[in-house]
C-alpha cells in the first residue's frame, strides 16, 4: 500500500507551512520524518492522515486521492497517533484499545464481535499490555500510556501507521520499548510506519528511509546512512557532530557544537 504526496502545499493564516512537498512512502518500510522545529513535520503527518484538509496538491493512497476516500474506509487502512492525546476519565486500557474498532462499526449494523475481540487482543499482545487491560489509562506511567495509545491505533488493523514524535517526554527505557515495538511491527507484521522523530539516532537505527524537511520544503529523502551524515547535521540543524560505531555496529551521531 503506497502513500504519496504530489506538490503538497499547506498554508495557515497566510503563512506557508509546507511548500511543494512530493514524497513517496514505500510499502512495508519505516520512514522517519526529521527536521528543525517549525519545519512542518507534524503538519505533514496530519495532512497524510486527512486531519488537515486545507491544502493544495494531492495525497494519494494506492493511487486514490484521499479526499475521495471516506473517513471510515481510510481509517481501516491508515491509523495515526498524534501528539498530546488524552483519554476520557476512568477509561481502562482495554476500553481505550477497543475505541480503535470504531471504523468497523455503524449505527446501521452490528460489528463483528469476534473480529473486534481478536483485534483488541492482538493489539494488547503486541504492545505487551495484556496484564494492564483493567488498569485506568490515567494511572499508567508515561511509557505504558504511550503503548496503550499505540495499541488503540493497532486495533484498527491498519496497513499504515503514522506516529507523531512517539518517544517525546519518555525516559530512555520507555523510548527503547516504543522503538522496539516499531521494529516488531515492521519485521513481523509488515506494517508501513511513518514517524516524525526528533532523535536522529532513533532515525538511524529504526528507519529504512529518511525524509528531511527544512524551510518548509524537502531537503532530501533516502536511506539513513546516506541522509544522516555529519554534513547533513551541519546543513539542516546547524550543529557539528562526531560519528562513531556502537557495539552492535550501528552508526551513532553525537552533536558537539553549534556551527557558527
Amino acid at each position: 500500500m503506497l502513500l504519496e504526496t504530489r506538490n503538497l502545499t499547506v498554508s495557515m493564516e497566510g503563512k506557508t507551512i509546507l511548500q511543494d512537498i512530493s514524497l513517496r512512502f514505500a510499502e512495508g518500510k519505516r520512514t522517519a520524518i526529521i527536521g528543525p522545529n517549525g519545519a512542518g513535520k507534524s503538519t505533514l503527518l496530519r495532512a497524510l492522515a486527512a486531519l488537515h484538509s486545507d491544502y493544495r496538491g494531492e495525497i494519494l493512497l494506492d493511487g486514490e486521492n484521499i479526499r475521495r476516500i471516506g473517513r471510515k474506509r481510510l481509517s481501516q487502512r491508515l491509523a495515526v497517533l498524534p501528539q498530546n492525546v488524552q483519554a476520557p476519565p476512568d477509561t481502562t486500557v482495554e476500553r481505550l484499545v477497543d475505541y480503535g474498532r470504531f471504523p468497523y462499526r455503524s449505527w446501521f449494523r452490528s460489528s463483528d464481535a469476534k473480529a473486534d475481540r481478536e483485534a483488541v487482543e492482538w493489539a494488547l499482545f503486541v504492545t505487551r499490555l495484556e496484564e494492564f487491560r483493567q488498569r485506568q489509562v490515567l494511572s499508567l506511567s508515561g511509557g505504558e500510556r504511550q503503548r496503550a495509545w499505540i495499541a488503540m491505533a493497532l486495533a484498527q488493523r491498519p496497513k499504515i501507521l503514522l506516529l507523531d514524535e512517539p518517544t517525546t517526554y519518555l525516559d530512555i527505557a520507555h523510548q527503547l520499548e516504543v522503538m522496539q515495538i516499531v521494529r516488531q511491527l515492521y519485521e513481523e507484521y509488515h506494517i508501513t510506519v511513518i514517524m516524525v522523530l526528533h532523535d536522529i539516532n532513533h532515525a538511524l537505527q529504526y528507519a529504512d528511509e529518511i525524509a528531511i524537511i527544512k524551510n518548509h520544503g524537502i531537503f532530501g529523502q533516502g536511506p539513513p546512512k546516506e541522509m544522516l551524515t555529519v554534513d547533513t547535521l551541519a546543513a539542516v540543524f546547524g550543529v557539528k557532530a562526531d560519528i562513531f560505531i556502537n557495539s552492535r555496529g550501528d552508526a551513532i551521531l553525537s552533536p558537539i557544537s553549534i556551527v557558527k
